[in-house]
């Protein structure tokens, strides 16, 4: 049996940098060995950078690829989110075609998986060819409880048709019902994304604005502005005086792993508060960071060193086109790096592999050079924040 052996710069295997050795694949990519550099004998590819396992990318919104550089940098949160949702009228065929040009970036940037959100079906004709492995989050919306069990039964029609599309799919995808965020949900309707995702895997952007705690405190704020475009004219969520994430993360007690999306107002105590929490009640959480999304946004950077300091389980994202510039985990790499010089560079190649895999239960074929796997094979320049894929 023929096989291809690659040696680069620096090879890392999803755990550990393991220098000076070559990478033995079969045809298909299916990992062989790692094997020292002076027993791999002749016809050995020599590349410049890191070599590593395919990209994970935890949280991305593929059907939102059409509004690239349609909404300036550094407006802050609230104005970004009235600019999205008043973003309406784009022609069905120019949101398909970005769709199909961001599904394609990413695989040749080396992404292998995708925690991917949408609150419609418009990405299931381009995922159902696609080599990449999708957990599709279908986002549920729902301000009050009057209308939680018509909004419900919308999002679940929107599952039905992601889950029947991705049937025939020749790599593995999920699909569950997720909360879009705390200021978004109302009690009912997260009572009834609970009851439907004992055990799975769902996702919720988590505090990236102070006004998502001042929500739940008081009950009043700067969202009361993105409320008003929805034709409601007071807060509809109980005030709790507690901040967002004591106030929501309660709703949930099925066994589910939880990724909270982008965490930039996070302090010591809500992060004290909701791993104890968690721990106490069959809770997995996963902190997604989105760095560059942040930036873009309100060009700020999520607490990172506070979260390792916790022992919190680390993934990364890119988040979406309207809120970054690329969809490329090697530039969410590369800003943590200039933003965080004192992170070990093997920590954050972790969080972009096997971090990941694990995070997304896809650790048995993703995530790291183990004999046996199909990871996929990327080809890392941390310093251009450039990523390709080699097999």
């Amino acid at each position: 049996m023929a096989f291809y052996k690659y040696k680069a710069s620096r090879l890392f295997d999803g755990t550990k940098f393991v220098d000076n050795s070559v990478l033995v694949t079969k045809q298909d990519g299916t990992i062989e060995a790692i094997v020292p550099e002076e027993e791999a004998g002749e016809d050995v590819r020599n590349l410049n950078g890191i070599l590593m396992p395919g990209l994970i990318n935890c949280h991305c919104h593929l059907e939102l690829s059409h509004l690239k550089d349609v909404i300036p940098p550094h407006t802050g949160l609230i104005e970004f989110l009235c600019s999205v949702v008043t973003k309406r009228g784009f022609d069905p065929a120019i949101i398909q075609a970005c769709i199909v040009e961001a599904e394609k970036e990413m695989w040749e940037n080396g992404i292998v998986a995708v925690g991917d959100i949408g609150n419609t079906a418009d990405t299931a004709a381009t995922k159902a060819s696609s080599k990449i492995y999708w957990q599709n989050f279908v986002e549920v919306l729902s301000f009050t409880d009057q209308n939680a069990a018509a909004h419900f039964s919308h999002y679940q029609q929107q599952q039905a048709l992601l889950q029947k599309a991705l049937e025939p799919r020749p790599t593995p995808s999920r699909t569950t019902l997720v909360p879009h965020a705390p200021y978004s949900i109302s009690p009912k309707t997260f009572e009834l994304i609970n009851q439907h995702t004992a055990g799975q895997i769902i996702s919720i952007h988590n505090q990236e604005h102070p006004a998502e705690n001042e929500l739940y405190q008081t009950g009043g704020g700067d969202y009361l502005r993105l409320f008003k475009i929805f034709g409601i004219e007071t807060s509809p969520f109980p005030v709790t005086g507690l901040n967002s994430i004591q106030s929501v993360l309660p709703y949930f007690n099925q066994g589910q792993t939880i990724f909270l999306i982008h965490n930039t107002c996070m302090t010591h105590a809500d992060i004290t508060w909701a791993n104890t929490w968690a721990a106490a009640n069959n809770i997995r959480l996963v902190y997604c960071l989105c760095i560059n999304a942040n930036l873009y946004i309100e060009n700020k950077v999520p607490p990172v060193e506070l979260l390792q300091a916790h022992g919190c389980e680390i993934v990364l994202g890119t988040d979406s086109y309207s809120s970054n510039w690329e969809l490329s985990i090697a530039k969410e790499m590369q800003s943590l790096r200039q933003h965080f010089p004192n992170l070990p560079l093997e920590k954050i190649l972790q969080w972009a592999t096997s971090a990941g895999a694990q995070a997304l239960q896809w650790e048995n074929e993703l995530g790291s050079f183990t004999k046996g796997k199909q990871p996929g094979i990327t080809l890392l320049n941390l310093e251009s924040g450039l990523s390709k894929r080699i097999a």
